[in-house]
Formats: C-alpha cells, structure tokens, sequence
C-alpha cells in the first residue's frame, strides 16, 4: 500500500453512531432540503463571483459557507483569529479531516484553494461547486500525478493564493490521535516559500458545553453521502469548532516531512487530553 494512500480504521458502524438527542423527520427533512438549496445556490453564483476581486469574493464565500454549515443544523464556533494576508506568497492551510462538513466550515474561515480527491468531483451538488471555485483534483492512485500536483500548488501559493489541505489523506472519526499528516504538499509551501496555518476541526454533539466527539458528523468509509447528510440533520445540538492554532511561519523548516510532522503535532497538541472513553480503538 502506498503512503499516498492511507487507509483510516474507522467505519461508518462502528464510528458515525449518533447517541444524544434527535430531531423529528419533518424538521430534519427541512434541514436537508435548506441546505442543499443554498449549496446549489452558491454553485450557480460561482461564475458570477468569480468575477468580483478577490477580497470581496473571499467575504462573500465566507458569509456563503458559514450559512451552509448552519443551514445544515449545524453550530460554528471559531476559536482563535485568522492573521491577515499582508501580500507575498500565500498561505497553506492544514486541517485534519472529519466529514463533508470539514469544506464548508474551513471555507467560512479560510476561503481558498482546495485540495481533494477525484471523487469529490463526482458528488452531488458539492462535487460542482467544488470544481467550479477552482478546486484542484488529486487522483490518488495515480503517484506520477502527485509531482505536477505540488507544483500547481506552489505556483498558487507563490501568486499569493491561500490553498486549504486535507494531508491526513482520508477522513477519521475525530476520537483518536487521526492519520499521519503525508509531507508531500508541504512541499509546494518550502518551494513557494509560504506559511503555514494549522487548524484543527472538531464535532461536538449535544449538551451543550459537551466535549464529546459527534460520531454523525463523521463521513468515513465506503459511507454514502446520502446517508450522512441524513444523519447530520437528524442529529440535534451538533456543534462544528475549528480551531485556528499558531500559523509556522514561512522559512522554518525547509524538509517536508519535519513541517509535516510539525502541522500534525500542532493539530493533535491537546488530543491525549481526551476521556477515555471518547478514544477511538
């Protein structure tokens, strides 16, 4: 098996069980028929935004996404404050990867650029519009691909671009340690000579206050889309956090593994801190 190609443990059965309370299929139905409209909303004004500049297009994708995480049923909070791009190269942005849920609640914060796999391009209402706001493709089983990959995403980075990845490679459940960050995007930030932004995302389920993973926020597996967009509106008092940590500034490390190993241990600082009982096995 390929490092290009992790494979996480966690499994929709045994990960993405919802325990608390739960909303009526009515109002759940609402949530999703909500939410779907304003992603495909935000789909079909994408060509139109793309012709605004890009300060007034990143406010607007910002306001846009922060909307689709709530239209969802959905609570954001947002722990930190994003520094301000001050010109120069761009920034690489760094998140461990939970759900579906991960684009729109990254894009709230931190509009830009995004790094995915081919599939996304396949999914419904998400996969256009992702393609439409010029996300870039990897096919993962295709490693020849991966060298012009990171040099697009260097050329980006270097015309100031903010670029958002994924570098866990697949999407886990939230309560365990998580995948290992894979170094090869950190590359384009050494040959772009960008910083990066660490961020850490989280689901909490209902009490409020609670710190327990939510397991139907969590979209791994061979879990259909369908079934946890369902899942996430039946689920009441679901909370999205990201968390904005320390960016690395651009310059401090100049091997890919050590600033991967670095964004990861950033991300994961505080993970032994959970319960027992909320880690993954």
């Amino acid at each position: 098996m390929s490092s290009w190609l992790p494979v996480s443990p966690c499994t929709p059965p045994g990960c993405a069980t919802h325990v608390g309370p739960v909303r009526h299929p009515v109002p759940a139905a609402a949530l999703l028929l909500a939410g779907c409209a304003l992603a495909l909303a935000g789909a079909l004004c994408v060509p139109l935004a793309l012709l605004l500049g890009r300060a007034h297009r990143g406010r607007l994708t910002r306001a846009w996404a922060y909307r689709v995480v709530r239209s969802f049923g959905v609570r954001v909070c947002v722990v930190g404050r994003a520094e301000a791009h001050r010109g120069g190269p761009g920034v690489l942005v760094a998140a461990n990867h939970v759900s579906w849920l991960d684009i729109p609640l990254v894009a709230a914060v931190f509009p830009g650029r995004m790094l995915a796999k081919s599939d996304v391009r396949r999914w419904p209402l998400l996969g256009p519009l992702a393609a439409l706001g010029g996300t870039l493709f990897v096919e993962r089983d295709r490693l020849r691909a991966l060298p012009t990959t990171v040099r697009v995403l260097a050329s980006a980075l270097r015309g100031g671009a903010r670029a958002v990845v994924f570098p866990e490679g697949s999407t886990w459940c939230g309560r365990g340690p998580g995948g290992r960050f894979r170094p090869a995007v950190f590359q384009a930030a050494i040959d772009a000579d960008a910083a990066v932004q660490p961020v850490r995302i989280r689901y909490f389920a209902a009490p409020p206050g609670s710190r327990e993973p939510a397991g139907a926020a969590a979209f791994v597996g061979d879990d259909p889309l369908t079934a946890s967009l369902w899942r996430v509106v039946r689920a009441a008092g679901l909370t999205a956090e990201i968390h904005i940590l320390p960016r690395i500034p651009a310059g401090s490390l100049h091997d890919r593994r050590a600033l991967a190993g670095l964004a990861q241990s950033t991300v994961a600082s505080d993970r032994a801190n959970l319960p027992a009982e909320s880690v993954h096995h």
